[in-house]
């Protein structure tokens, strides 16, 4: 599942509204914290926002563009027929998405992703 959440304060979430309704996707949740959030699930969901909004981002380029190309990938066909090449290329992406996050905690080496995968030994 791909996953994207925009978030703002409750009392400003006028944008978050926007990009739903202009968009026709996703939905709001409020927070008991105060903030609310936009959450838009799917592969083919993510990789139509991330493309439409990329040229407005000033952060998370990076991560962005690494999850649009896993998106690309991952809604060409099921992931049972997916080719080791494409199954390879999806791992290092998942390396660079986790890369520019700031939690350290619970990132997964390369090595780790593929003996999960089943391609290694």
């Amino acid at each position: 599942m791909a996953t994207i959440c925009f978030y703002q304060d409750t009392r400003h979430e006028s944008p978050l509204l926007w990009i739903r309704d202009v968009f026709n996707i996703g939905y709001i949740s409020r927070r008991k914290d105060g903030m609310s959030e936009l959450r838009i699930n799917g592969y083919k969901r993510v990789g139509i926002i991330l493309n439409e909004l990329f040229p407005y981002f000033r952060f998370k380029k990076i991560q962005s563009q690494a999850l649009l190309n896993a998106c690309r990938i991952l809604s060409s066909k099921k992931f049972s027929k997916l080719s080791k090449k494409e199954i390879e290329t999806l791992v290092n992406l998942v390396i660079i998405i986790q890369n520019e996050n700031y939690i350290t905690k619970k990132k997964k080496t390369k090595k780790e992703l593929l003996k999960i995968l089943g391609l290694t030994p």
